[in-house]
């Protein structure tokens, strides 16, 4: 193509569709490119299911961002004429003064969020899927949901190229530089200029910043569905929540009701590092056992027959925090999408906010967490 892009995105996940789609609403003249099909089962934003969460333990900073981010899940919902979320309300699990507990109960009272703390007997009466015991402690919040990825990034694709943006798809791009004020982009089929670029490849995102040494490492996680071994009612979403558990310091599980393809469970990071071109995508029995032994003691009901797992990908900052900002030297490249395993619920607001820096230049939200500086 000899045309000149406002802004090309490479990788067409949850973060680069949503910026994708952002973008063009704006007017912007979009090429987006991605070495898969996607939505796609090779990166981090498959599975079938994510949680979105809003009194975030992680930092009390990102409520706002979140909050945000429903508004643009419903609304993207609504533009799409298909269902993208449900609501079944949200439990962390875990000691009073664990992070997870803790952190949850900050940004509530930071934010005045409604909460209610639970005893480990009344998450027992009320939500009999989680086998809490003394010195546990629930912390229910009621607008935690469960967002469906493969629909949220096909919708914002669609909506996309509705909007006349240009989709490329199993076009791996092999590298960029600079040409003059133009950013020049070489993939396996061809060359493209763009004004603007942005890097949104998740775990090859290291691959396209030679020489840039970002502080990214690749994480492999095993997500795994059981069918309920009784009880199966207790694990609908009508009656079962989203939950994170931190069964030990800094160990935290997850699960979702089941949805009809059983229920999922997985562990929050503790991954091998690995790569995205070499990863193992076998699930060893060894790492079947490990995740039933954690199941029977907290989750006894859902140790019965594994109905699926698959392996997906976090791409980790040292701190945990996303990446977003500008590359160092390079005004024109905006880095995004490396979310430490946290990231997919934000995906509609960080698309909102790659569009608004690099058609504005600035965003309606403080981005220091998320910047280069003092992370390299």
């Amino acid at each position: 193509m000899n045309a000149i892009f406002d802004v090309a995105v490479v990788g067409l996940g949850a973060m680069g569709s949503a910026a994708a789609f952002h973008l063009a609403q704006r007017g912007q003249r979009v090429l987006g490119l991605d070495r898969f099909t996607p939505p796609h089962s090779f990166g981090s934003s498959h599975g079938q299911s994510r949680i979105i969460r809003e009194a975030y333990y992680e930092d009390a900073r990102y409520v706002p961002l979140v909050q945000r981010a429903y508004q643009l899940w419903n609304e993207l919902e609504q533009l799409a004429g298909c269902r993208l979320f449900r609501q079944t309300g949200g439990l962390a699990i875990g000691r009073p003064d664990g992070e997870l507990v803790s952190g949850v109960r900050h940004s509530a009272g930071v934010h005045g969020l409604a909460h209610e703390v639970l005893t480990a007997g009344q998450v027992r009466d009320r939500f009999p899927a989680f086998q809490a015991a003394d010195p546990f402690v629930g912390v229910w919040e009621a607008r935690a949901s469960i967002l469906f990825p493969e629909a949220c990034i096909q919708a914002h694709l669609d909506l996309a190229r509705r909007a006349a943006v240009t989709l490329r798809f199993d076009e791996p791009v092999a590298g960029w530089e600079m040409d003059g004020e133009l950013v020049r982009l070489v993939s396996s089929q061809g060359e493209y200029r763009a004004r603007q670029l942005v890097i949104s490849s998740g775990a090859w995102t290291r691959q396209l910043l030679p020489g840039f040494d970002p502080p990214l490492t690749v994480e492999r996680q095993v997500l795994y569905w059981f069918d309920p071994a009784g009880n199966a009612r207790h694990f609908q979403p009508d009656r079962c929540p989203i939950m994170l558990w931190e069964y030990q310091p800094d160990r935290i599980f997850y699960s979702f009701p089941d949805l009809g393809e059983g229920v999922k469970v997985a562990r929050h990071h503790q991954g091998e590092m690995t790569d995205a071109d070499h990863i193992e995508r076998t699930v060893k029995d060894q790492e079947i056992d490990a995740m039933r032994a954690l199941l029977q003691q907290h989750m006894p009901d859902t140790n019965s027959r594994l109905r699926n797992c698959a392996v997906c990908m976090y791409t980790d900052t040292p701190d945990l925090h996303f990446l977003l900002d500008f590359l160092p030297g390079h005004p024109q490249v905006l880095i995004a999408s490396p979310c430490s395993g946290h990231g997919f619920k934000f995906s509609s607001v960080l698309g909102e906010i790659m569009a608004d820096l690099l058609t504005n230049g600035r965003a309606a939200f403080d981005l220091s967490l998320f910047s280069f500086r003092d992370r390299r």
